[in-house]
């Protein structure tokens, strides 16, 4: 195994502490983002036979270049099945799904998840978001949920102003069970901050790892109730330098690990032909990896 790395970004500590959690030979449900650079550096180190399914309709792709959206056609490169969105929310539904990531604007204790608005009032919003998508379906369905979010001491809440994806509901045993989900539940949250679990019993968040640099009275000030700590808290793995050049070599100009959406927002010819010139890096590499 490569050295730990000394020079990473914090986008790139949450990226490789994701794709930990994933296992060698799984299938996981992968959104365009961070949760693609997680599965794609799992891919390419400890779980070479992992698969993914994306919304677009692919089983198994392996592109050669990053796709910019859900939709984009890079997403069916070599995959072992390409099928329409409802085939694969069909089967994610089926239980065929070892483990999605999903994000949200708000989060409680139990893991429950907010992105459709923020306000006391549905019709009269202060944020209208996003919605849904296939969260809750993930949320519901896949046998582990990954939860990958920013931590900026307003959305770690005591109460959601709307639950859109199920956690562990209010915490009581067999919640998801009697609500009829069938999916496992959240299993970690990978914060800005730190990397959250849930206790067996309560169902109850709690931290069990505190990123490099990070105070605790930090994280404390922004959770809106009283966290729990583990007894053995630890700090975070740091990413290797195998994985830093990895994840380099496959975003170069920082599209998903840094600031390389404003130059796709400015001058989009200068973006296209940088995109163009980190083709080639990315086949070494997979050739390398014999991916």
């Amino acid at each position: 195994m490569s050295n730990y790395a000394k020079d990473y970004s914090l986008p790139e500590l949450m990226a490789v502490t994701a794709a930990r959690e994933i296992q060698d030979g799984e299938l996981a449900f992968i959104g365009v983002g961070m949760p693609l650079m997680a599965a794609t550096v799992a891919k390419f180190t400890h779980a070479p036979n992992f698969n993914m399914m994306v919304e677009f309709g692919a089983v198994g792709p392996s592109p050669r270049r990053l796709p910019m959206c859900v939709n984009c056609a890079v997403n069916n490169e070599r995959a072992y099945y390409t099928g329409t969105q409802r085939e694969v929310m069909g089967a994610q539904q089926a239980g065929f799904v070892d483990v999605a990531c999903i994000s949200g604007a708000q989060i409680d204790k139990f893991g429950n998840l907010n992105s459709t608005f923020i306000g006391a009032d549905y019709y009269h919003p202060k944020v209208r978001l996003a919605g849904s998508g296939g969260a809750n379906d993930l949320a519901s369905s896949a046998n582990r949920i990954l939860i990958m979010m920013r931590q900026d001491g307003r959305n770690f809440v005591e109460k959601l102003d709307y639950l859109t994806s199920p956690g562990y509901l209010d915490g009581r045993p067999g919640a998801r069970e009697q609500a009829g989900l069938p999916g496992g539940g959240p299993v970690a949250v990978i914060t800005t901050m730190g990397v959250y679990r849930f206790d067996v019993d309560t169902r109850e968040m709690y931290l069990e790892k505190i990123h490099p640099g990070v105070k605790l009275e930090n994280i404390k000030a922004a959770v809106k109730w009283d966290l729990a700590i583990s007894p053995n808290l630890i700090e975070t793995e740091p990413p290797t330098e195998e994985q830093v050049m990895i994840m380099r070599t496959l975003d170069p100009l920082a599209v998903y690990l840094g600031n390389g959406r404003s130059l796709l927002a400015g001058d989009f010819e200068t973006f296209m032909k940088m995109f163009e010139d980190s083709y080639e890096p990315m086949l070494k590499l997979m050739k390398e990896k014999k991916m």
